[in-house]
């Protein structure tokens, strides 16, 4: 059973920084596409990136040039760098895998193989 846990997520001022790191414990995590969604108050959870297993990203309009995604395979981590925060960014931020070979576009939910628990982002003004 893949497993994705969270971490990094916190308080910061709007400007300020992030960095929210996903660990899988998937023995294929090299061929996973990974993702970041995310989910505000009230709304229904949005696609924020995504990364092919051969490190193509993809983003939303609303982080691009704002938000970098990476991965380390050595260590199994997926990583999302969070710069420019606006208030808007705050929400639950929630790992996830996909199938190879859906990279380099956004994803819907029902892409999703698993997900991570969430990690909660606020950015007050």
């Amino acid at each position: 059973q893949v497993q994705l846990v969270e971490s990094g997520g916190g308080l910061v001022q709007t400007g300020g920084s992030l960095r929210l790191s996903c660990a899988d414990s998937a023995r294929t995590f090299r061929l996973a596409t990974m993702a970041w969604f995310r989910q505000a108050p009230g709304k229904e959870r949005e696609f924020v990136a995504t990364l092919s297993w051969n490190g193509v990203p993809y983003y939303a309009d609303s982080v691009k040039g704002r938000f970098t995604i990476s991965r380390d395979n050595a260590k199994n981590l997926v990583y999302l760098q969070m710069n420019s925060l606006k208030p808007e960014d705050t929400a639950v931020y929630y790992c996830a895998t996909a199938p190879v070979g859906l990279g380099g576009r956004s994803l819907k939910e029902s892409d999703v193989n698993d997900w991570g628990q969430g990690t909660q982002v606020t950015v007050s003004s």
